[in-house]
């Protein structure tokens, strides 16, 4: 905070170069991700973590990371269908009007991305998206909200980032941030909503978002 308010009294361009993503984010007021000296993209920070240019920066930006699987499309009229393991779950018409070149995926394999923040205890979403049953396997309760690890039977898709810590385990590969109040519980099934408008898409060879 000290160093941003000084560089704003001063009134200087500033460059700042970190390896740690949320100081980035708090200070830049544009980013720069870069790996093994190649630019992977400059945008504003929200940006950059709503619209992720690759499976990597995707990865990168937010904490914890974006789960990342392996999926299937399939498309169906103005919505669809992505097959994630044995689940399925419903394409939002809203994907296809902000990516119409996901149609050209129609029964192609994608890495589908889903930040922890979209994922919710079905019993506190109160917009009626679309669930999922999964197995709870670690509860990290923070006060304001809960990390809830659980499992889901899809492959999951390495990011490209050798220093990313996995922050799943114990038969876990995906985290949510759940409702303080939220009643899972370790070992138990747990009904979790997906806001399907905001997942994320991206080619399975080239590991570009797809827009």
């Amino acid at each position: 905070a000290e160093i941003a308010a000084l560089q704003r009294e001063l009134g200087v361009t500033t460059v700042y170069v970190t390896h740690d993503q949320i100081e980035a984010m708090t200070m830049g007021d544009r980013v720069a991700v870069l790996k093994d000296g190649y630019l992977q993209q400059v945008d504003t920070p929200q940006n950059l973590y709503d619209n992720p240019a690759n499976v990597f920066v995707a990865a990168f930006i937010g904490s914890p990371s974006m789960n990342l699987f392996e999926a299937t499309v399939t498309i169906e009229g103005d919505g669809g269908t992505i097959r994630l393991g044995s689940l399925a779950v419903p394409l939002s018409p809203s994907s296809l009007e902000t990516r119409p070149s996901l149609r050209n995926y129609d029964g192609k394999k994608i890495v589908l991305g889903i930040r922890p923040e979209d994922y919710e205890d079905a019993e506190f979403d109160k917009d009626g998206h679309p669930t999922i049953q999964a197995k709870v396997t670690l509860l990290e309760a923070l006060g304001s909200e809960i990390m809830v690890h659980f499992g889901i039977d899809a492959p999951t898709v390495d990011s490209g980032d050798p220093d990313a810590a996995d922050e799943t385990g114990g038969g876990a590969n995906a985290v949510g941030r759940f409702n303080p109040r939220s009643r899972v519980k370790p070992g138990e099934m747990a009904s979790i909503a997906i806001a399907t408008e905001n997942l994320h898409f991206f080619d399975a060879e080239t590991r570009e978002a797809i827009r």
